[in-house]
């Protein structure tokens, strides 16, 4: 009898050291959900291996926030915003500090809708105790967008005012974005302020020399100065520095106030036929 007590724990022993072994094995659902999702990402984004691994990781951990997030990303593109924004705020619900302003920079870029991507700007203002940076920029460099796409040109130069100045203060002048000035140029010349707009295009090309933007613009007031020939210099510039590919756009969508060949070549004429 002893002799089978003996047998009977050392067996139970062997099989609970094994049990244990396995258990320190099995992976959490996180961890189980991040490799799936890296797994996905060796496929192109919005293939269907991408877009299947994505939601397999995803049903493996409904919390996993870059998944829930990249799922949402295909439809964006495709132009389906019916499917994008209900995928897109589970992400935000799980990650607001994030997300929220990454969905006004969305709001502002493929849906152009300047109400909600402002209201999304400002919220981040309080979900976070330092200014935020979607996409590489400040909060205030896309409200001065923003608030120049709702032809409200008082707070979009009051925006670029203050993105400007804090640029200039933490890096130096040389340092802000081209943008900045070209779109505080804009909101300058929309609101009939041709000095304060020069001044903002002349701060593009000093910077760099080659904008089809800026130089556009400038033919534009030089020709209401009346000063036709150096607009026609001007605008020849312009054309170069387009076909050059210096001009301001973006992927995947048109920017803000984007110029084509058209534009430049339509202004040359007007020049031409004013003399």
């Amino acid at each position: 009898m002893e002799k089978w007590s003996k047998l009977f724990l050392s067996g139970f022993t062997f099989l609970l050291f094994i049990s244990c072994g396995k258990s320190d094995n099995v992976k959490d659902p996180r961890t189980l959900a991040e490799e799936r999702f890296e797994d996905a990402a060796f496929y192109m984004q919005g293939s269907v291996a991408f877009q299947n691994g994505i939601a397999e990781a995803v049903a493996i951990d409904p919390t996993y926030e870059p998944g829930v997030y990249e799922l949402s990303v295909a439809d964006l593109k495709r132009g389906l915003p019916h499917k994008w924004l209900p995928q897109y705020n589970k992400a935000a619900a799980l990650n607001p500090e994030q997300r929220i302003p990454w969905r006004g920079y969305l709001y502002l870029w493929f849906y152009r809708d300047y109400e909600k991507a402002i209201a999304d700007f400002n919220a981040s203002d309080t979900l976070t105790p330092y200014l935020d940076y979607p996409q590489g920029h400040s909060v205030d460099f896309w409200r001065g967008i923003a608030y120049l796409g709702a032809k409200d040109y008082e707070n979009s130069i009051a925006f670029w005012d203050k993105h400007i100045t804090k640029e200039t203060e933490d890096s130096g002048e040389d340092w802000v974005e081209l943008e900045a000035f070209l779109y505080r140029g804009i909101a300058y010349y929309e609101a009939d302020n041709s000095k304060k707009a020069n001044k903002n295009f002349d701060k593009v090309i000093q910077y760099f020399t080659s904008s089809a933007d800026a130089k556009y613009y400038k033919a534009q007031l030089l020709l209401n100065e009346g000063d036709k020939k150096t607009a026609l210099n001007m605008i020849d510039d312009a054309i170069v520095d387009f076909n050059n590919g210096y001009y301001n756009n973006r992927g995947y969508v048109e920017t803000l106030r984007q110029i084509y060949l058209e534009d430049l070549e339509e202004l040359k004429s007007k020049i031409i036929a004013s003399n």
